[in-house]
Order: structure tokens, then sequence, then C-alpha cells
């Protein structure tokens, strides 16, 4: 009996971080849109939404650490514990990145619109697309679809590369757009975290089901 109930606190602590990874993804979108429509009211919920995360982060944590002290789970369930936090605290961050690009948006509505010959909203698709299949790698306990946010996150570094040496081309031809060029590129710096960190959240997917630590390259014994 006591097992069972350890289990559905288990099941409570995922569900739990499921409602904040939604949260996470909804942010970064919400964010994306501001900068590509100048939709200054989404700025304000992505705002709204950050502090949500926040709160969120707290209670997860709190959850956790109950668990690790009260229980001692060994194998399988430590890992997806550990791996909890990890993702925890990477989920917030994605909260803080689409704050990032929120007050980007803000202070590029300030100035004359410029066509950019890159295209960040691609980038902030992107970004979304890893977080959303990270989230479903861990709805799934899938590692078949991390390895795909893995894969992407190659993509995704060169696409942030691309507009950091436009957008510096561009200034040097035409300094009078050097600060809106500028915000495009701490925009695009902002995606290319948010893509870091939906890859840890696939990398702790991997280690939570294998037992592989992918980040550094090495395997632990599975212990199930």
């Amino acid at each position: 009996m006591p097992r069972i109930h350890f289990h559905q606190q288990l099941a409570a602590l995922k569900d739990k971080l499921l409602a904040m990874a939604a949260l996470a993804h909804q942010v970064l979108e919400y964010s994306v849109t501001a900068y590509a429509n100048g939709d200054m009211s989404l700025c304000d919920h992505v705002l709204e939404i950050e502090a949500a995360i926040n709160a969120a982060e707290r209670e997860v944590d709190e959850m956790a650490y109950e668990l690790l002290s009260r229980e001692q789970p060994m194998a399988i369930d430590l890992r997806f514990i550990l791996s909890v936090i990890k993702i925890n605290g990477d989920l917030e961050r994605i909260g803080d990145q689409s704050v990032n690009i929120a007050q980007r948006a803000r202070s590029l509505e300030k100035l004359p619109r410029v066509a950019l010959p890159v295209d960040i909203v691609r980038m902030g698709e992107h970004a979304g697309k890893m977080t959303q299949l990270a989230i479903q790698a861990l709805v799934e306990g899938d590692v078949a679809i991390a390895d795909q946010v893995l894969a992407m996150d190659d993509e995704m570094d060169l696409m942030n590369r691309e507009v950091q040496d436009v957008m510096v081309e561009l200034m040097q031809q035409k300094p009078e757009i050097t600060d809106y060029a500028l915000n495009a590129i701490i925009i695009a710096r902002n995606l290319e975290r948010s893509g870091d960190h939906a890859t840890n959240i696939a990398e702790d997917v991997i280690f939570w089901v294998r037992g592989s630590d992918v980040r550094h390259k090495f395997a632990l014994a599975d212990a199930d």
C-alpha cells in the first residue's frame, strides 16, 4: 500500500511539471508572436505567465525534495525525481528567455520598423518545436523523441550564428539601423538559449529512461 501511494505521488509530481511545461511552451510562443506582430498586449501576458511559472517551479521543487527525503527512492524512480528537478529549472529559464524577448519586442516597438534579411520568426518556430518535442518526450518517456530534439539543436545554433553574422554586416552598411539590429541579435540569442534548455530537457528524459548521461557521454549502470 505505501508503494502505491508513492507512485501516486510521482504521478502528481509529473502532472505538476507537465502543467508548468505547457506554460513554458505558451510563453515562448507569445513572446515570438509579440515580436513578429508588434502585439504589446502579448508582452503583458508573457509577464503574467512567467510569474505563474516561477510559482510552479517552487512547488515542483518542494514536492521533489520532499519525495527524495521521505521515500529514499532507488533506480528509475530516483532518476525520475532528479530529472524533474533539472527539467524544472530549464522550464523556468525558458520563461526567463521569453520575458527577455518580450522586453526586446517592446524596445523595437519604439523604433522605425526595419525589414531584416534574417528569419527570426523561423528561429522562434524552431525553438517552439524543440520545446514541444522535449515535453512530448517527457510525457511519453520516449527516448527517440528526445533524440530528435538533440538533432535539432545544431540547426538552431547555425541559425543563431547566421543572424549574428548578417546583422553585424548590416550594421556596418547601415549604421542608422544599429539599435534595431542589436535587438534582433539579442532576440536570436534568447531563442538559441531556449533551444539549449529544450535540449537539456531531452537529455534529462534520456537519463531518466536509459540511465545514460548524454551530456558528458558516459553511461551509468542500469540499476533497475
